[in-house]
């Protein structure tokens, strides 16, 4: 039998990063080119063939609109490939939860797209990066990954891509899921699939934006006013989404601020700074009286990415926007 074809995607991050010394905490993302990290990994004996193709060096802080639109076009090549099973992206960590919605929401699921990255740089003593990507391998390569949408392996966890999140700093484990629980376990050796494939023969949800409007996240905070609304709006926001106290509340003044922007067509959505957890309509905000939408399990960050591209899709109004949201 032979071994899978898998396109690797790089983009540096923690996983491609390299310290002073293997005892550093300081240390540069994306130092260690996509090239020298597939000759290191050779020498594991992976049963795969890997293809590299290096889109960018950078920390994931940095990661925008070139590189999504970048990687979305070196996936949509590989599904159009026969002779590509499937792809893997080396991501750094702060921002691989919104890389990874990005894709899950406009590429369809026809073969597997996994995110992979490290909480330790690559000569850090007990780096996790060599271990997370042997790991991405056995998923990428697996016909069963097929179906699920993109994923993140991470810590012996493979996360769909729509429910992970980062919550933690530094922690090996660093990713949570939420709504749903791990969709698989997997070690170098061994992968368990905890169901069967769920988003069987999608295409994708939506079209790849050409261009991402602007969409802020305000934070709200005991004693604030209105002013960052109206400074929101003054700098040509399109959305708005709230990261809300509790179930995606904020001082009354601020949901007034709020109300007048979806009223000018600036949609708004409540989420939450609450590390988890749903944001259900009319708990404690009457969302139909004030014309907002609630983020449901989307956390900020997803929330505006989800945003971003309704609005790039000609999709502003309140009742449709919670209807994406609600799906």
């Amino acid at each position: 039998m032979s071994k899978p074809r898998l396109l690797v995607l790089g983009t540096g991050g923690t996983i491609a990063g390299a310290a002073a010394s293997a005892t550093a905490a300081a240390y540069r993302p994306g130092g260690l080119s996509l090239a020298a990290m597939l000759g290191e990994l050779a020498a594991l004996g992976l049963d795969a063939e890997l293809v590299g193709e290096e889109i960018a060096r950078i920390g994931s802080q940095d990661i925008g609109f070139a590189e999504w639109q970048a990687l979305h076009a070196a996936c949509t090549r590989a599904m159009a490939d026969p002779q590509i099973a499937g792809v893997i992206i080396t991501h750094g960590t702060d921002t691989a939860e919104e890389t990874g919605f990005l894709l899950d929401l406009t590429l369809p699921t026809a073969k597997p797209v996994v995110l992979v990255g490290a909480m330790r740089p690559a000569d850090a003593v007990g780096a996790d990066g060599m271990r997370n990507f042997a790991n991405a391998v056995k998923v990428a390569g697996d016909p069963q990954a097929a179906g699920r949408g993109v994923m993140l392996v991470m810590g012996d966890a493979v996360l769909a891509a729509q429910d992970a999140r980062k919550a933690a700093t530094a922690s090996i484990d660093a990713f949570r899921s939420f709504p749903r629980g791990p969709l698989a376990r997997v070690t170098p050796a061994r992968l368990d699939w905890f169901g069967p494939p769920h988003r069987a023969e999608q295409g994708a949800r939506y079209a790849f934006p050409r261009s991402l409007p602007r969409v802020a996240i305000l934070t709200a905070g005991a004693g604030m006013d209105a002013k960052p609304v109206e400074a929101l709006l003054g700098i040509g926001a399109k959305g708005i989404v709230l990261a809300g106290m509790g179930q995606g509340n904020a001082p009354a003044v601020v949901l007034e601020a709020l109300a007048r922007a979806a009223a000018a067509g600036v949609p708004v959505v409540r989420a939450t700074r609450v590390d988890e957890g749903l944001v259900d309509r009319h708990v404690e905000v009457d969302d139909d009286a004030l014309g907002l939408v609630a983020a449901r399990a989307l956390g900020p960050a997803k929330a505006r990415v989800l945003l971003m591209v309704l609005v790039a899709s000609g999709i502003t109004d309140a009742a449709a926007v919670q209807a994406a949201f609600d799906g």
